[in-house]
């Protein structure tokens, strides 16, 4: 039998052409679905769809539209795409490097597509802009023309690359941008461009230059996945147009540096990296002040300054993890957040607290002018941790005194909608002369109203929340059903309490909605059928939930039929000893034969704020998976304890303790999975992760090798002390309060336990991951040589955390399949 498997061994060029070849046969999987999809109503009454997407034989990603017919009518047709901008448009693709800022922003953001990736539309004017090689470029859809638009290039003096574009909601002839992180703003009719904030130098010493305007830290992008740091007034007051924004003080945050991803000629870029327990950036909330004169010259700049920094008002404050405006313009709002995650803020801003800076009187004495107003409407603390979502919603109030809002908090257990009416106290002196800042600040909310929308042991997802303001009805979604579905609900203001489900069961959903809540695209698919996206219209027989009708209006996109069946994995679900439900996915080998058992590759993450096994269609962000099904191994998928979507308890059992009971928990289901099919050889087990995978496929190495034949850890943390301040202190606390699991948490003080046998270790590490820094492999290395261990190594020199680059990913799955062809 050996000997047999033997003679199956391809060489490394063999199974480089192995890779090409399932690269193609698996490229049925790939599926452009719709994304960034934006409504908008033309002149004549149709509705314009606008979604990215690569159009037929194009290759790269680009913006197009679709148009619905002014129908209630239900039909199944095909609505045509058409591209509003070609397809490889010439200023991406004759560009072969990227900025470093471009490069750092789509690695937070993991996005995988080449070419225009975002856009921004003013739907009333038909101004579109998008970023494309580091310029930003505009066109204007009239409406009437159904061809292609040729954007032109806006005209900027700023040298740099241009990111973070976003037009001026009360005048589309204004773009503010992200240059060298500064905040600039042009006018694209007068071409005047100007530079509104001067906190970055531009110099090449990072440790001299540490602040950044309207640019988010590090840790605010990755961990809090808030990638805006300034944000327009909805409303031009007086014809004067403001911003808001965050000035991010990095001066005491560590600088590392890494090989340069824009050079071979070994020079390094430096990033500032925020170790567990270290110091974090400062933040800071400005605004700015201008105006548009009759020459369209944008004039009048004037910078404002909180007359009491957050930190000052909220000395317990670590990060401001949200912000924006009310839908009056009359408020600022921020979110605040402390250092452990545990204490949770909102916080109303009156425009008057924003000011020049004013002299001193006596030292002490500062004028207020126009009653500031510094409320706290709604707080909340858990023994857990808090997780920030983006579902909070201001509705219009009649009363000054008063703002109600529809906001999502887990203080059930399971994050679920409240509406909320909140007094805010009145200050109505005019101009006084204070020594305390006390006389206009209300740290204590006070609640009028609270009303729960939504209850229950199922979960309200965090992202997306549509009001239709007419018939007081919340659209949202949700995990009613079960968590492995995603599906659109709503529930009336009136009513609260009554959700009603609104898409069908058996499939998950992502859903959009146009401005006033009468039109859908959804985007379903589930474990068998690929995606498809259809677009709805939402009619009303009355205001209750029960009156809404889903009318189907026509397909973006059709769900394709699978050319394999083999592509399909097999959901199971299984309560474990502990008595908690968990969720597996097995991919059958394609060469499946009854009675025969097959070498079987854990694909592990286990952390938080994932779910792996769902009931959706796993596609092309699941290659490696069929890849190795389709050579002969069975793959398993399991979601443990810490895993999201399953509420605040669920995910809690890996607080302070990371590392121990994923594996508890991945172990018993696979051994339970095997006496089920009967076709799992649990002789032949590899484990097999990337990140915190990578973390935990080290720690079932140490502590069960007579479970794991081998592991291949890609980035993996060895050290949580060595991890950001954002992910490590929510689950682990800080170092000082945590010191045990710090320790038990710790790979390197486990050397001793990895197997003395030679092949059954494999670690790979992109020398550029910024993310989980090269250090911690370089750390286990070294332990590993002074302890005599074995292992193998894979280094990627100029690959970031995802590895996006098609040639590093296909040497990866190369020598994956190398590794698990020779040893397992």
């Amino acid at each position: 039998m050996e000997k047999e498997k033997d003679e199956k061994k391809l060489s490394w060029s063999e199974l480089k052409g192995v890779v090409s070849d399932l690269r193609r046969q698996l490229s049925s999987l790939s599926t452009m679905v719709p994304t960034s999809i934006t409504f908008r109503t033309l002149p004549d009454g149709r509705t314009r769809i606008y979604f990215l997407s690569t159009p037929q034989n194009g290759w790269e990603t680009t913006l197009l539209f679709a148009d619905v017919p002014n129908t209630n009518q239900p039909t199944s047709l095909r609505l045509p795409w058409q591209c509003v901008i070609e397809s490889n448009f010439p200023s991406i693709s004759s560009s072969n490097k990227f900025s470093r800022e471009e490069q750092l922003l789509w690695e937070r953001k993991r996005m995988t597509t080449w070419g225009i990736n975002s856009y921004e539309i003013h739907s009333e004017s038909g101004k579109i802009v998008f970023p494309a090689a580091s310029s930003l470029f505009q066109c204007l859809d009239s409406g009437f023309s159904n061809g292609q638009l040729f954007p032109t290039k806006l005209r900027m003096t700023s040298s740099g690359a241009k990111i973070n574009s976003q037009i001026c909601p009360a005048n589309p002839d204004l773009v503010a941008y992200i240059c060298n992180h500064d905040i600039w703003v042009t006018h694209t009719l007068s071409g005047s461009n100007v530079r509104l904030t001067f906190a970055h130098k531009g110099g090449r010493n990072l440790a001299d230059d540490p602040l950044y305007a309207g640019v988010p830290s590090y840790v605010m992008q990755e961990e809090f996945s808030r990638y805006q740091g300034y944000w327009w007034q909805p409303n031009s007051i007086g014809g004067v147009y403001r911003i808001l924004y965050e000035e991010v003080d990095e001066g005491d945050v560590r600088v590392f540096c890494f090989p340069s991803s824009q050079s071979d000629s070994g020079e390094v870029e430096e990033f500032r990296f925020p170790r567990a327990g270290c110091a974090n950036s400062k933040s800071y909330l400005k605004m700015i002040e201008f105006k548009v004169n009759e020459h369209l010259q944008i004039v009048d700049v004037c910078m404002l300054e909180l007359q009491f920094s957050l930190s000052l008002l909220f000395p317990w404050m670590e990060y401001v993890v949200r912000a924006g405006w009310t839908p009056n313009s009359e408020y600022i709002w921020v979110q605040l957040l402390d250092r452990r995650q545990q204490r949770l803020e909102l916080v109303l801003l009156s425009l008057s607290n924003f000011t020049e800076v004013l002299p001193l009187y006596d030292d002490s004495t500062i004028i207020h002018h126009n009653s500031p107003i510094v409320q706290v409407i709604y707080s909340q603390e858990s023994n857990i941790w808090v997780n920030v979502n983006d579902l909070l919603h201001f509705l219009t109030s009649s009363d000054n005194n008063e703002v109600q809002f529809i906001w999502a908090s887990e203080e059930s257990g399971f994050r679920h909608l409240y509406l909320i009416s909140a007094q805010i106290m009145p200050y109505t002196n005019g101009i006084s002369e204070s020594t305390e800042t006390m006389d206009y600040v209300f740290l204590q909310p006070k609640i009028a109203s609270k009303v729960a929308l939504t209850q229950g042991d199922w979960e309200v997802l965090g992202q997306n929340l549509w009001v239709d303001n007419e018939r007081q009805l919340v659209y949202f979604m949700g995990l009613k059903e079960t968590p492995l579905e995603k599906h659109l609900y709503v529930v009336s203001l009136r009513r609260p309490g009554e959700v009603r489900l609104l898409t069908r069961p058996g499939f998950s959903y992502f859903v959009d909605f146009n401005k006033d809540c009468s039109m859908i695209v959804t985007v379903y698919s589930n474990i068998q059928k690929p995606p498809a996206c259809q677009v709805f219209r939402i009619t009303h027989t009355d205001w209750t939930v029960e009156g809404v009708t889903l009318t189907p209006l026509g397909y973006l996109m059709e769900s394709m039929p699978l050319v394999n069946d083999s592509y399909s994995p097999e959901l199971y679900t299984h309560e474990i000893s502990s008595g908690h439900v968990l969720y597996a996915m097995v991919f059958k080998p394609h060469n499946f034969e009854c009675g025969k058992k097959y070498p079987t590759v854990l694909n592990v993450y286990g952390g938080p704020e994932v779910q792996l096994v769902s009931n959706t269609f796993k596609g092309m962000r699941q290659l490696r998976m069929h890849m190795l099904a389709a050579r002969g191994y069975c793959v398993v998928a399991i979601d443990s304890r810490g895993s999201q979507h399953r509420g605040l308890q669920f995910e809690s059992y890996i607080k302070k303790r990371m590392g121990t009971v994923e594996l508890q928990d991945q172990i018993e289901v696979l051994k339970w999975l095997s006496d089920t099919v009967h076709y799992i050889d649990l002789n032949r087990v590899a484990i097999h992760g990337w990140s915190y995978g990578g973390y935990l496929s080290l720690m079932g190495l140490i502590n069960h090798p007579d479970v794991f034949k081998i592991a291949i850890a890609g980035a993996p943390v060895t050290n949580w002390s060595l991890y950001d301040t954002g992910y490590t202190e929510r689950y682990m606390d800080l170092p000082d309060h945590n010191l045990e699991g710090y320790y038990e948490g710790n790979v390197l003080n486990y050397i001793n336990k990895f197997p003395e046998e030679e092949n059954r270790l494999l670690i790979i590490h992109g020398l550029i991951d910024e993310n989980v820094h090269f250090y911690h492999t370089s750390q286990l290395i070294n332990s590993l040589v002074k302890a005599g261990k074995p292992y193998q190594l894979q280094i990627y020199p100029n690959e970031r955390h995802s590895l996006r680059h098609l040639d590093a990913s296909k040497h990866y799955e190369t020598t994956l399949l190398s590794f698990l062809q020779n040893h397992l």
